[in-house]
Formats: C-alpha cells, structure tokens, sequence
C-alpha cells in the first residue's frame, strides 16, 4: 500500500519550518554555550569565536549559489542534501573531542544552512500563489522569530542540566525526521534553463559578503581600527563592489541584482534590513544586560525574552486578518513604531526594574514584528516570477544575514564606545547603565529609520496579495432575510 498524497503546501511548510527552526535555533543555543565551550576546551573566549566565525564563513560561500543550485539540481534534492548535512554535522559537532574539531564541523554544519533557508524559501513561494502569501508569511514568521526567542532558554537549560553537547544533539531527531519526511512527500521542481554557473560572480559574492561579514561581527570585540577588521572591511567591501559590477555585465549572473529594479521588492528588502537589525541588536543587547548587569542566570534571561514570541503568536491571527483590508505600507509602519516605542522602554529600565517589566516590553516588541515580518513576507514577492523567486529568495537571505549583523555590530560598538562597565565609587567595576541605554537607543533608530522606508512601500503592486479568503468572502455576504408574518 503507498503512501497517502499530502498537499503540498503542508509538506513544504513542515520541512522548510524544521529546518529554519533548526537553523536558528542552533545560532542561538551555541552563543549561549560559547564561555562553556571555552572552558572545556581550555581556550580564552576570544579562541572560542572561530566555532561562530566558522559557521558563518560557511553561510557567505553557500548562501548565493543556493538559487543556482535549486534551479538546476531541483530544490527538493537540494533541500534534502542541506537537511541532511546540517543535521550529520550537528552529531559530529556533539562528538568534537577538540577545538579544531568543532571548527571544521561547524564549517560543514554552515553549508547545510546556508542552502537550506533559501531553497525552503523558494519552495514555500512557488508553492503558495500571491493571493495566500499572507499564509507564507505565518509561516515565515515561526521559523524567523520564534527560534531566535526558544533558543536562549533550550540552551540554558541544555547546558545548565546536561551538557554543551546536547547544544549540537538536539538538531539531530528533528533533521532526521524532517529529511524522511521530505523524501516521502515533497515534489521536485526544476527550472529548465538555469542558466551556466556564474563562477566569477560566486567567488566574488562569497569572499565580499564573508568578508564584510566577518569585519562587522568582529569589530566590536577586536577594535574597529585593528589591521585585521580594517582590512576585512576594506578587502569585502571592495570585492563587493566588484560583485556588483561583474554582475550587471553577465548575462545570467549568480545574483539577480536587477531584481532590485522592483520597487515593491526594493522597498521591504530595506525594510527588512532595518527591522531585522533592530530585532536582532535587542535580543543581543537584553541578555547581556541581565545577565551582566543584573545578574540573571542564563535560563532565567533566556525566559526573561520569552515574552516576545508570545506577542508574536498572540498577534499573527489579527495582522493576518487586517493585512487585506489595510495593505503592507500602513501596517509595517504602524509596526515598527511600535517596535521602537518598546525599545524606548527599555532605555528607562535599571538595575532595581521588576523583570515584568522587562517582559512586558518584550511582548509589545513581538507584536510590533508581526506587524512588520508578516506583511513584508506576504508582498515582497508579489511581483517576482516564479523563474525569478529562487533567486529573490537568495537575495532575501543575504539581507537577513546582513541585518543580523548589522544589528548585533551596531549595538556591540555602542556599549564599547561608552563603556558597558565603569568604576563604582568603592573602586569596583559597576555596570554602566549610560551605555546600555545608547545602545538601546541606537537599536530604537534603526527601527524608525525602517519606519521611514516603510512609507514608500508601494501598496498597489502587493494588490495580488491583499486578497480577502473565501471562507470570509462568503460570510461577509450573508444576509438574513426578516421573518414572514403568517
């Protein structure tokens, strides 16, 4: 007897949120278990950042030829393979018996998740037609902002209660299952002219965004003026621009960056860029601040965020609802101010603040993103053609990556700039409240800096997407008739 037929977009949305939520939620547990890394391995903490440089190095080389790769090898196939080279490095990074160890299988760990978020975005875009992209966009919105929030606490309690391996075991059962899943029940999808591969445009794309990733991540720690980060910075940015060049010279570039032509795309890439840095510089800053500044053990900060997702989910229904009546623009906008009020909250709080408030803050801070990530999912590509969306979903996925960098560099040289700690008045090391409070300013800046691009997000051309359901369609439009006197 074979296997019952599943439709596919609850096929696809199943793989592709496994595989995000394993992506996202490795990132968060491994920060988590870096200083328990360092110890074991007998390794000063600035040693142990190869484990993330590693990863990341990784993600630059495989995340611009992911849109080749699934055109021309079929996103199914490619999936797969990323699915199951994450989870075979996850294992053997939970059997890393030293450093180097670890730093090569993370290395292969990154491969797999620099080809698995694009070719899943791809797949959940050419499955899902215009009029349900705000379906996509829940499910986007699981996998971009609820593993960020789940990871701190699954870490703190994995490392508080078992061991930093079971940091790299937890992948392995749920990549298992979704790669056999995804054998039985996805369908194959190949483009029949992908073109030649751009070798030029790959290797330039990947040395200028590793490069310029690496610069941005490490600046803050290592000093912005040191040879290493200046020239990282230099040598990524200017590969890059040739990058840019070679590719709007090839006839079938690596990276369609003519797409960026289209305005409604254009404008929540931007948008997207400027949240995500807001977002991802307040779940690095908040930790720290109370783990280093109040004190909070690491599960009780990582439950201390928490809240964010519950806003997140809490409000998803009502921005889905909403989204067809009111348009991406006004409800992007309306979230982001929101989501740099929250963050103006939190510059008011200080070493005596209850933590509730602090979950209260985050809370509003989750609604404000599903105000934002759920309509930007939904109509940034309500114009791209599906020969065009694996290589707009390999665009997104740069900008994210560069948002969350941006973001966590942004706030990290802020505290630096002002010091997170300074000399009490018994001679001590205090923390610096002034400090946290720039930094938090500065990630409230960058989301009304979003707000403003978000006025210019074209609501006509995100018309397909902007579609009332049936279901409600239908509802709306019963009437019931008055009763008949006999």
């Amino acid at each position: 007897m074979g296997l019952p037929r599943i439709n596919q977009k609850i096929a696809v949305s199943v793989v592709y949120i496994s595989g995000m939520l394993l992506n996202s939620l490795d990132s968060t547990i491994v920060n988590v278990a870096l200083a328990t890394l360092a110890r074991d391995f007998h390794v000063s903490p600035d040693a142990i950042d190869s484990v993330v440089i590693g990863y990341l190095a990784s993600l630059a080389v495989f995340i611009p030829v992911s849109g080749w790769l699934g055109d021309r090898f079929g996103t199914k196939r490619t999936l797969l393979l990323s699915l199951a080279l994450f989870t075979i490095a996850s294992a053997l990074c939970g059997l890393a018996q030293s450093l180097d160890q670890l730093v090569l299988f993370r290395v292969l760990q990154g491969a797999g998740g620099g080809l698995l978020t694009p070719v899943g975005m791809t797949m959940l875009y050419r499955t899902f037609p215009p009029a349900e992209r705000v379906g996509v966009g829940r499910v986007l919105m699981f996998a971009t902002i609820l593993g960020p929030a789940l990871g701190p606490i699954l870490g703190g309690f994995l490392i508080q209660h078992a061991s930093w391996r079971w940091a790299f075991y937890v992948n392995v059962p749920v990549g298992t299952a979704a790669f056999f899943f995804g054998i039985f029940f996805l369908h194959e999808h190949r483009e029949a002219e992908p073109g030649r591969f751009d070798l030029a445009g790959f290797l330039l794309g990947s040395v200028g965004f590793g490069l310029t990733m690496f610069g941005l991540m490490e600046g803050p720690s290592r000093g912005w003026s040191t040879p290493v980060i200046l020239g990282s910075l230099a040598v990524g940015i200017a590969t890059m621009v040739a990058f840019v060049l070679v590719e709007l010279r090839t006839s079938i570039p690596m990276i369609q960056l003519r797409l960026l032509g289209n305005a409604l795309f254009r404008s929540t890439l931007i948008v997207s860029l400027c949240a995500s840095a807001a977002f991802l510089s307040v779940l690095f800053l908040v930790p720290l601040f109370l783990q280093e500044a109040m004190g909070v053990s690491p599960l009780g900060s990582g439950l201390t965020t928490f809240p964010e997702a519950i806003g997140v989910v809490a409000s998803t229904q009502l921005v889905a609802k909403l989204y067809p009546h009111i348009g991406p623009r006004r409800l992007m906008f309306g979230g982001l101010l929101l989501v740099a009020a929250s963050i103006g909250g939190l510059c008011l709080v200080d070493l005596n603040s209850s933590l509730w408030t602090i979950r209260i803050l985050m809370f509003f801070l989750g609604v404000g993103m599903a105000y934002i990530f759920l309509p930007n999912q939904a109509a940034s590509l309500a114009t791209i053609s599906s020969e065009m969306t694996g290589r707009a979903s390999t665009l997104s996925n740069i900008q994210r990556r560069l948002g969350a960098s941006i973001g966590v560099a942004v706030a990290s040289t802020a505290l630096g700039i002002v010091g997170a700690v300074k000399l009490g008045g018994g001679g001590e090391m205090v923390p610096n409240l002034a400090a946290y409070r720039v930094a938090f300013m500065t990630a409230a800046g960058l989301a009304l800096l979003g707000a403003v691009f978000a006025l210019v997000v074209p609501d006509r051309d995100a018309a397909n997407t902007m579609v009332v359901p049936e279901g409600r369609r239908r509802r709306r439009t019963v009437r019931v008739e008055p009763a008949k006197a006999d």
